[in-house]
């Protein structure tokens, strides 16, 4: 009886799966995928925190408290005092919005640009699309930190050069990625019925096509995020990206210089040094689910 129960679960499962709308079996592969859903949970609640920052903690993440840098956890401050004797705690609340700013905006801005560059690259082939495509060769023969360091030097550090820096020089790969897709789907009939039908270009390239490209460049936006935390992280941590008193989780780690600070007072480090490491591998964990979900070679047997 098990055993039929369980063949006819199964049967069911396949029917359901055969009928059911694209959303909903994607929706369903990422469900399966566990450490993706602990991973979208992690970040909805990181995302809250930082939202909720002002309800959450009383204290203001730039205001000093006199005499008492360096100070030890307590019941009224979590997380212990900085250097500049400044609320850890608060300080990581607002940080995770900073931090995640810089990450959204900037993979925001490099998916806009790899989207153009390479839908009109992919679509057109020939000469843009040898003019495009050497110049993404170029782009990425360049070492991106060293690169993204240099031009944020000479610009002055500060949030908003890093979120236009980190953008502006992160497309090429996804660049090639959107140009590999298009390749591909362009040559699919409806796009050869559209073209006969004449049916402008634009149209086709935005309304045809790049709906079947948006999800691998989802799955690439995710893992950028990641990348573009990391990334100013270590900007801010050398001096190149947000700067005190302005908090993020890459300049509060700036105290962690020192071997006296790293043994002794582990407060001042510890908690933006946990709250990097576990966002961007939830974020990449929502990545791997996402690619997961959105491949269709995969099932959900």
């Amino acid at each position: 009886m098990a055993k039929e129960a369980a063949a006819t679960d199964n049967l069911f499962e396949e029917h359901r799966s055969s009928t059911a709308t694209p959303r909903a079996r994607t929706w369903r592969r990422f469900r399966r995928h566990k450490m993706a859903l602990a991973g979208a949970a992690f970040i909805l609640l990181v995302v809250s925190l930082a939202a909720l920052a002002p309800v959450i903690t009383p204290h203001s993440p730039t205001d000093m408290q006199e005499g008492r840098a360096r100070d030890a956890p307590t019941t009224e401050h979590l997380l212990g005092l900085d250097g500049a004797a400044r609320d850890i705690w608060a300080r990581l609340l607002y940080g995770g919005r900073v931090s995640l700013s810089v990450g959204i905006v900037a993979v925001s801005i490099s998916v806009l640009i790899a989207l153009i560059l390479g839908t009109l690259s992919g679509y057109y082939g020939g000469t843009v699309d040898m003019i495009i495509m050497r110049f993404t060769d170029v782009m990425m023969v360049f070492p991106g930190l060293i690169l993204i360091m240099t031009v944020v030097a000479v610009l002055g550090p500060n949030i908003w050069n890093v979120m236009a820096v980190i953008g502006l020089l992160g497309w090429p790969s996804s660049a090639r990625l959107v140009r590999g897709q298009i390749l591909s789907v362009r040559e699919w009939d409806f796009v050869m019925a559209a073209r006969c039908l004449g049916v402008e270009d634009q149209r086709i390239m935005f309304r045809h096509i790049l709906p079947h490209v948006l999800a691998p460049l989802l799955v690439a936006a995710t893992f950028g995020v990641a990348s573009a935390i990391l990334t100013e992280a270590g900007l801010s941590f050398l001096g190149l990206g947000v700067l005190p008193p302005t908090p993020s989780w890459g300049n509060m780690l700036t105290g962690a210089q020192s071997i006296y600070i790293l043994e002794r007072f582990w407060w001042m480090w510890l908690p933006p040094g946990i709250a990097i490491l576990f966002t961007v591998l939830a974020i990449n964990f929502v990545g791997d689910g996402l690619r997961d979900a959105f491949d269709p070679r995969m099932t959900l047997d």
